[in-house]
């Protein structure tokens, strides 16, 4: 059965909850269900991940959150930077319900089911972020941060969050493969935001 949270579309019943999180300083409602990641809380991660990502460099132009969920990342940072965003996920219910939240929460953002990159709404991007799906497997992120590069502005970033015993050292080392850089931006509790700048 397709029960993962990155399923295409999780066969697991319904059991819908609204709550309440404080990111970039703004209260966001969040409705949330099963079969999608983290579905009781903003993981803390994401709220890791947040709370480092810099957006004073980048050019201008649309960020890109890979593997959204229901929207804490895309719908935080569109708040909390200014810019546009675009959210994707593989996982149908999680599109659906980050759709939602954009509206619940006032914040207009570009929110569509994609395996991957497979379906973009533009041809570049000022910055991709990812919180990316570890139990998909290696392959999956690696995809994630080695497909990112065409994608990017010059001067634009894919910053990532990962733990270092999910396999930080491996996704660093792929990112200075593939950028020439990757710096650990932040360490919180075993997590490390990477970031590496197109250039």
């Amino acid at each position: 059965m397709a029960n993962h949270y990155y399923s295409e579309n999780p066969e697991t019943a319904h059991d819908l909850h609204q709550w309440s999180f404080e990111l970039a300083g703004k209260t966001f409602q969040f409705m949330t269900d099963s079969g999608v990641f983290s579905r009781d809380t903003v993981d803390y991660g994401s709220r890791v991940l947040i709370e480092h990502f810099d957006a004073a460099n980048i050019p201008e132009g649309t960020l890109l959150d890979v593997g959204c969920g229901y929207g804490p990342i895309g719908l935080a940072l569109a708040y909390q930077t200014g810019h546009p965003v675009e959210m994707i996920d593989v996982n149908n219910r999680a599109v659906e319900l980050a759709q939602g939240n954009a509206k619940r929460n006032g914040i207009s953002a570009d929110i569509h089911q994609s395996n991957i990159y497979e379906t973009l709404h533009q041809a570049e991007y000022a910055a991709i972020i990812s919180n990316p799906p570890i139990r998909a497997g290696k392959k999956v992120v690696h995809q994630i941060l080695s497909d990112a590069a065409p994608l990017l502005k010059v001067g634009g970033t894919l910053t990532i969050v990962i733990q270092k015993k999910q396999g930080a050292p491996s996704a660093k080392s792929k990112m200075e493969e593939v950028f020439g850089n990757a710096e650990i931006v932040a360490k919180d509790k075993g997590y490390y935001i990477i970031r590496s700048e197109k250039e």
